[in-house]
């Protein structure tokens, strides 16, 4: 059975290895839907309904913005989470964002 957009998103977001980042708009030109970037955001939001589990904190936008961090539980919760694998936020963006930046087409 073909999987929808959102579980294609996730299928991805789950790749990103720990202590990297990508972003919403990655992960759409990643699934040939280069100019869905938002709609990248919409399956991330209802992220943390999916099985198996999606690091949701692990995607943000092109700037390295944590601009989905009102979708945890708290706010605070994508930062800690980031925090715990090592990544560096300063202001809701991640320091470093270039270094630590995973993008889907080099390993798809």
């Amino acid at each position: 059975m073909e999987k929808n957009f959102y579980e294609q998103v996730f299928e991805v977001a789950r790749l990103v290895p720990k202590g990297r980042v990508t972003s919403y708009g990655a992960i759409a030109k990643a699934l040939g839907a280069g100019g869905s970037a938002r709609m990248v955001g919409y399956a991330m939001s209802t992220a943390g309904l999916a099985q198996p589990s999606v690091p949701a904190h692990r995607v943000v936008n092109s700037s390295g913005l944590l601009t989905g961090k009102f979708h945890f539980s708290t706010p605070e919760l994508m930062q800690q989470l980031l925090e715990q694998e090592g990544v560096v936020v300063v202001n809701d963006k991640i320091k470093n964002f270039k270094d630590i930046f995973w993008n889907p087409l080099d390993e798809l």
